[in-house]
């Protein structure tokens, strides 16, 4: 394999980057992972947290550990369990680390509020449940810096682009995509998405404007699934087969993208390669789904473009895995990425280091990275603003902050659906959401039995405008209590 990369002998920090899995007490074990077949990475991480989704018998789960709490998982340890089908894709949000999205075989999209110190009992009630897709949701991914963003795309060819903070659907990409959606990613601060699609184009999109802005048709020709990733720089780095079933990596210039910028054949495995990319250092990552290795890059502005640098390899192939964000890593130790792979059984840290004599901090390693501050508020970017991701410095470690509670204020409450469904909402708004379902509950019992009787249409029209004013009282006091937590929260600061 390194022939293919094979020159002078190139200088770089990264050379020398060594992988180690942890000790066996370290790893999270007698864990069921989930043995549903889709091609996502089943693994989530933050500073605080590490999600694997599990097999569970009759609907979908998730397991939220927190990271010291390695060792033996107990059968009896609670899920996040409200899935009535597998679930397929998890995300944590960049911006609270108490808050995760799902998205699952039974249609729906689910956030969830995990409690400060980890479940102490199952958790089944979402925060908000997200409907909009027909058919099963294989990707969730949150906006890399505005408040409440989230994109989720289905088997139904559809990305939805979602609003959390009230629980709307506000931008639907129906005719972009005419086959499976492999790959969703967004740029550095959110303005643009590239998808790898089933039809072997790889698109980027402004979702904001609903356009493609550049595609590239048979960018790899194998029928394999591909997976497609923004650089920092908007370059763009997909991995795929080629017509001969050769595992491919390519780089790309939207601006320009025709002609790669380069490709590489690596061997004739048949995995999924997922890449997972450091912005700070531009290394990028390769973890093929049942392969025993993790593969490494580093991309630069000179000729070839894609480096190798290393493999790290075991005996065990992967089933899934999960990257933890720049903060939560150790900077004592030199630290500069780290994976939580799955087996059939057990999650397994593995921890990237670059050797260094001194104890200092090695700023060269650790350039300010994105905290976890969003620049924007939901609103704001659905509107049109951009906002690049607010760095912080991690000298002296970092240091998690106070998470705020999601909350949820639904805008559109009267929607038609049954009234059980109307209590999606956060735990500060139980009293606001069974009003709602008084009106929905008197819409389809009252208001069926007058159509069946057709001399009462002088109480239909009384009851229609009892229910308007109810609608309008409701969506005054919606606004009273939005109002009211603003103050609350500026005071809580």
């Amino acid at each position: 394999m390194s022939h293919m990369f094979r020159r002078v002998v190139r200088q770089s920090k990264f050379r020398h980057v060594f992988g180690q899995a942890v000790k066996n007490d370290q790893c999270y074990d007698d864990i069921r992972v989930s043995r549903v077949t889709w091609d996502s990475s089943f693994c989530a991480v933050n500073p605080k947290f590490v999600a694997i989704i599990i097999e569970a018998s009759g609907g979908g789960a998730f397991l939220v550990l927190p990271l010291h709490k390695t060792g033996r998982i107990d059968k009896s340890y609670p899920t996040v369990c409200g899935h009535t089908g597998p679930v397929l894709d998890i995300d944590w949000c960049p911006h609270n680390d108490q808050v995760i999205a799902s998205g699952s075989e039974d249609c729906t999209v689910m956030v969830w509020q995990i409690p400060e110190n980890g479940l102490t009992s199952s958790l089944s009630e979402p925060v908000v449940v997200l409907e909009g897709h027909s058919k099963r949701v294989g990707i969730v991914t949150w906006h890399p810096t505005a408040r409440n963003v989230l994109l989720s795309a289905g088997c139904d060819n559809l990305i939805i682009i979602w609003n959390v903070g009230t629980g709307e659907a506000l931008i639907n990409l129906e005719d972009v995509h005419p086959d499976v959606i492999y790959s969703v990613c967004w740029n550095r601060n959110g303005s643009l998405i590239c998808t790898a699609c089933k039809d072997k184009k790889v698109r980027v999109i402004d979702p904001r404007k609903e356009e493609v802005i550049a595609e590239k048709d048979k960018a790899h020709e194998g029928a394999r699934p591909m997976r497609a990733i923004f650089l920092a720089d908007g370059n763009i780095f997909t991995t795929g087969f080629s017509r001969m079933s050769e595992r491919q990596l390519a780089l790309w210039n939207p601006q320009n993208i025709e002609e790669p910028i380069s490709v590489h054949e690596m061997d004739t495995s048949n995995g999924v390669l997922l890449p997972f990319y450091d912005p700070d250092t531009n290394i990028v990552y390769l973890c093929g789904k049942g392969d025993s290795s993790i593969r490494y890059f580093e991309i630069t502005d000179e000729a070839p473009y894609v480096h190798y640098l290393n493999t790290f390899s075991t005996k065990e192939p992967q089933r899934g895995m999960g990257y933890m964000a720049k903060r939560g890593l150790d900077v004592n130790k030199c630290e500069i990425a780290r994976f939580y792979k799955l087996h059939e059984r057990k999650c397994e840290p593995i921890i990237m280091t670059v050797p260094r004599k001194s104890d200092l901090f090695q700023d060269d390693l650790y350039p300010d990275t994105a905290g976890p501050d969003c620049a924007l508020e939901a609103e704001e970017w659905f509107e049109g603003k951009n906002g690049d991701p607010i760095l912080i410095s991690l000298k002296h470690g970092y240091v998690p902050g106070k998470n705020r509670d999601l909350k949820v204020v639904k805008k559109n409450i009267l929607e038609n659906k049954p009234a059980k469904k109307t209590e999606h909402t956060a735990p500060a708004h139980k009293q606001v959401s069974s009003t709602p379902s008084i009106v929905s509950t008197l819409m389809e019992t009252a208001l069926p039995s007058c159509f069946r009787d057709a001399p009462h249409e002088a109480k239909l029209d009384e009851i229609l405008k009892e229910v308007k004013s109810l609608r309008d009282l409701i969506g005054s006091q919606e606004k009273r209590i939005a109002k009211l937590e603003e103050q609350m929260s500026k005071i809580a600061i």
